[in-house]
């Protein structure tokens, strides 16, 4: 390989640009300072296109440490910024670049790769030109998946993304059932082969098995419910023996999974009835309460939140309904079909997800949020609390705190003191 250049990768203060003149209108309150200078949004747009342009061209160098930043700066400023015009010009050099990118890389360049491909689609959203993406990769990405000699890490992140890109554009039923029949023989191969078997090991494979899962549960939620039926008769029996795997992911993957079918099968038939339901509540309530002393606090305290939520919804058919805030809006997350979609597509975006609802076209009709609400900056302004308030708020919730503190240390010092 060449020698690596000096790569200045994307950062916060270029994710803070306002990029597109037709979405500065509704950016986040906090992006406007009280009494900065203005800025020249035309220069900006400029500056940060021909950093993403020499990104792009840096994705081709014969550095594999080059090429994979440049990818991990493509990745950081699609999660952070609208860029549909920008992108739109590019998308063949984009998609040709990704696909050499997981052809010929190692493991690292090819998660990126992934990676950037996944925000791609989303920054596409369902078209045309995502499905011309999508036939590119996506025969690609299930050649890597289904490679037994490629990284495990280069396998898993190739499963998120063959589930996200053929989330978002596939039409086609026929490719539906073929990319979920791709990731199915893919998770199914951590179901115990015996069945009188107590437990499940991890494995290496086990954190691919997870993704697969995962990625499947996602497009088994846009498929006709004649096809969900024949998912649910197939797997409902088999899911539970990943309860008992000892790997804690595994384990989260596998009750929310379940809960998830149990919520499309009550869907389809108002009538219906597991057979085995006392044997599944009563693991699902061991998980919930697990005070297991080898497993880690963290771990322990991740599950048993997820599993009370699991039990409620297998036992009771119910769901604690969810917040979330961006911007102006609101969107309540009130079913497991809602939340594993929602979940997918923040662990994709990360910080950007809140900016990519409030503007990103696909995503709110996925969310049906309608069409982005469009704000000046004047309305933006007056939403916004002074920075002398936001001091006077926080001082006397500091001082709240302390007093609430103190009291609780005073019940504590009077414990065992005789009088």
């Amino acid at each position: 390989g060449g020698q690596p250049r000096n790569v200045q990768p994307f950062s916060d203060e270029d994710a803070s640009i306002e990029t597109m003149s037709h979405c500065s209108g509704f950016s986040d309150p906090a992006s406007f300072t009280e009494d900065g200078p203005e800025v020249d949004e035309e220069a900006t747009q400029e500056d940060l296109e021909y950093k993403l342009k020499g990104f792009i061209d840096l994705t081709l160098d014969k550095s594999a440490k080059t090429r994979q930043a440049a990818l991990e700066s493509l990745k950081s400023a699609f999660s952070s910024k609208i860029l549909y015009e920008f992108i739109m010009e590019r998308r063949m050099t984009l998609t040709d670049s990704i696909e050499r990118c997981i052809k010929k890389g190692k493991s690292e360049e090819q998660c990126a790769a992934a990676g950037l491909a996944c925000l791609l689609c989303v920054q596409m959203g369902s078209g045309i030109e995502s499905e011309e993406i999508f036939k590119t990769l996506g025969p690609v990405l299930k050649k890597i998946v289904c490679d037994g000699t490629a990284s495990v890490q280069a396998r898993q992140a190739c499963a998120t993304c063959l589930g996200i890109c053929c989330f978002i554009v596939t039409d086609d039923i026929t490719e539906l059932y073929s990319t979920m029949e791709c990731l199915e023989n893919i998770f199914i191969k951590a179901y115990p082969r015996d069945r009188d078997t107590n437990g499940v090991s991890s494995t290496p494979n086990t954190v691919l098995h997870i993704s697969a899962l995962l990625a499947w549960t996602l497009l088994l939620t846009i498929c006709p419910m004649n096809e969900v039926k024949k998912k649910i008769e197939m797997h409902l029996h088999k899911l539970p023996s990943m309860l008992s795997c000892d790997d804690v992911n595994m384990r989260i993957a596998a009750g929310e999974t379940l809960a998830l079918l149990f919520e499309l099968a009550r869907e389809t038939d108002a009538d219906f009835f597991y057979e085995d339901m006392e044997l599944l509540t009563e693991k699902l309530r061991a998980l919930a309460t697990d005070g297991n002393k080898h497993r880690a606090k963290v771990d322990k305290r991740k599950q048993r939140s997820v599993f009370r939520d699991v039990l409620r919804a297998v036992e009771e058919r119910d769901f604690p309904t969810e917040t979330v805030k961006f911007g102006p809006e609101r969107m309540y997350i009130d079913c497991w079909v809602k939340k594993q979609t929602y979940d997918t597509f923040k662990e994709i975006l990360g910080s950007g997800m809140q900016y990519h609802l409030q503007s990103n076209d696909f995503l709110r009709n996925v969310f049906e949020l309608g069409p982005p609400v469009m704000l000046d900056a004047a309305t933006l302004k007056t939403m916004k609390i002074s920075r002398f308030e936001r001091h006077l708020y926080n001082s006397a919730a500091f001082k709240a705190r302390t007093k609430a503190r103190s009291k609780c240390r005073d019940k504590r010092a009077d414990v065992g003191e005789f009088f």
